[in-house]
């Protein structure tokens, strides 16, 4: 495999395990592009993603860094509700024929329960792109205000892929170290939570690395994680 310059100039410097705020100050340190990286954590959990399977949400503190579009389908009394809160898109039909037709210029949906047998039907376009409002991660609710404003602030999905692992953004580089890691040890306490009440392991979250967007994978001490469960 043949890495970046980059990665070149700084794998003689990389460990063999970090901390998380060492992690945090070394792709900060690192960091030399023109634009705002992300902080992006991956997790390989220590479950059979063929038996059982991991899916939820996690708001972090600090948010992401990234203002998502939110496209809400409610009408009525829940349509000004939703816009109340500040949803880029309201709709029901409108926004059914437009997404069939293509358009997916939105980040997030959240839906009233009565209109998700109408968006049932575009489950072949939203459910591969993650975009399938579901009420384990608060999006397909009557309480749409709140959902539209969870998602602003910073609300992240995570679902376990078909190799056991799960990926999220945990903000920018430019953030603060101290803010990052609030980030990084809400969403971590948010996966452990979704920990399958069958799974019989030790090591749930068996491994992670944080990276930035141009930077290396550092792999995370399990002592660092363990610690960021009990903060």
């Amino acid at each position: 495999m043949k890495h970046s310059k980059r990665f070149q100039e700084f794998k003689d410097k990389i460990e063999e395990l970090y901390n998380i705020p060492d992690a945090l100050k070394f792709l900060k340190d690192s960091s030399n592009t023109k634009f705002d990286e992300t902080i992006e954590i991956a997790i390989k959990l220590g479950i059979d993603p063929k038996k059982e399977h991991v899916r939820g949400a996690s708001s972090l503190p600090h948010g992401t860094g990234k203002t998502k579009r939110v496209l809400v389908f409610a009408e009525g009394a829940k349509a000004k509700e939703a816009e109340d809160a500040g949803a880029d898109f309201i709709g029901s039909d409108d926004y059914l024929e437009k997404i069939k037709k293509g358009w997916l210029d939105f980040d997030a949906i959240v839906a009233t329960p009565e209109l998700m047998p109408k968006i049932s039907k575009l489950g072949k376009i939203l459910g591969p792109r993650g975009l399938m409002p579901n009420p384990k991660i608060g999006t397909l609710t009557d309480d749409v205000g709140k959902a539209v404003q969870d998602v602003k602030a910073g609300k992240v999905e995570f679902k376990m892929d078909k190799g056991g692992c799960l990926h999220s953004p945990m903000g920018k580089i430019s953030f603060a170290e101290n803010k990052l890691q609030e980030n990084i040890n809400q969403f971590l306490k948010s996966v452990w939570s979704a920990k399958p009440s069958s799974a019989k392991v030790k090591n749930f979250i068996e491994t992670a690395h944080l990276s930035s967007t141009m930077g290396p994978g550092l792999k995370i001490d399990p002592k660092s994680i363990d610690e960021a469960l009990k903060s």
